[in-house]
């Protein structure tokens, strides 16, 4: 009886050893989406988890690793600033210069690494407080120079964007998204807080081939439902040209409307701004 208790114990112990050592790193990233299905690996698709996991099998041979992302972007949808998470197991790294030189020369040039730092085995990436900036990128009027098609959508219709302004704002607050997301059979939670929604001219992205003028919609939060940005800018797109009022959006956002917005605005106006980690 002590025997094999004794020899149970030991094999806890050796097995407890033999366990590898872990090592956790946020990744800071970029990429133009426009040719990619979304961050998400897909069989048969380009996706940038895909990419930067076939990156990692190059460069980190024989190497045991996971990674983990915190945002599930759209295909053709962009990140100025996005974020994954990396598990390697046995060695650390050891040159976090000269392993981000090596990355970024082994990625695609769609896709750039930004930074990386250490974190521990309590940081998850999914759970952490964070806070999301999400901009969309748009114009109207004369159709844009096709090199703007990645990441600025054209409305060539006549659009009030004094009253798209005050639209914008009344998402900012928490309300009942249930009508602005593509709903899903699970259990979502529908109220959510927007700490900031404005539409500004747009001074923050810029090329010699962009329109005079464009705009940007600007939203903040810790985390969106499914479409609910791209939502949010079709009903503003939808209200600009006079098809939807004030009220349809302010009766919309409470809990006990059912008044599903179906004009998704298109992905490649959509970029992951920054994330910030609290």
């Amino acid at each position: 009886m002590y025997k094999v208790e004794f020899v149970f114990l030991y094999l806890r112990i050796k097995t407890h050893h033999l366990q590898p050592t872990r090592f956790y790193y946020l990744i800071k990233v970029q990429y133009l989406g426009y040719r990619l299905h979304g961050w998400q690996r897909q069989p048969g698709f380009k996706t940038v988890e895909g990419l930067i996991k076939k990156t990692f099998k190059f460069i980190l041979p024989d190497r045991r690793f996971k990674v983990l992302g915190s945002s599930r972007t759209d295909s053709m949808v962009s990140a100025n600033e996005s974020a994954f998470e990396l598990f390697l197991e046995e060695e650390p790294l050891q040159e976090f210069g000269e392993f981000l030189k090596l990355l970024n020369k082994n990625l695609p040039p769609d896709i750039r690494a930004l930074g990386i730092e250490e974190v521990d085995g309590k940081f998850n990436i999914i759970q952490h407080s964070k806070q999301k900036e999400y901009h969309y990128l748009f114009s109207y009027g004369e159709k844009n120079h096709p090199f703007c098609a990645p990441l600025m959508t054209n409305i060539q219709e006549a659009l009030d964007i004094e009253l798209m302004k005050e639209g914008a704002k009344l998402f900012k607050g928490m309300h009942h998204f249930q009508n602005f997301c593509v709903r899903s059979s699970g259990k979502s939670i529908y109220e959510r807080e927007v700490q900031f929604s404005e539409i500004q001219e747009n001074t923050l992205y810029t090329a010699n081939f962009f329109p005079v003028k464009s705009y940007v919609l600007i939203v903040k939060g810790s985390g969106f439902l499914r479409y609910q940005i791209r939502l949010m800018m079709g009903t503003l797109i939808q209200l600009g040209k006079g098809e939807l009022g004030l009220n349809d959006i302010q009766e919309s956002l409470k809990a006990d409307v059912d008044n599903q917005m179906t004009y998704i605005a298109p992905a490649s106006g959509l970029i992951l701004h920054k994330i910030e980690f609290l």
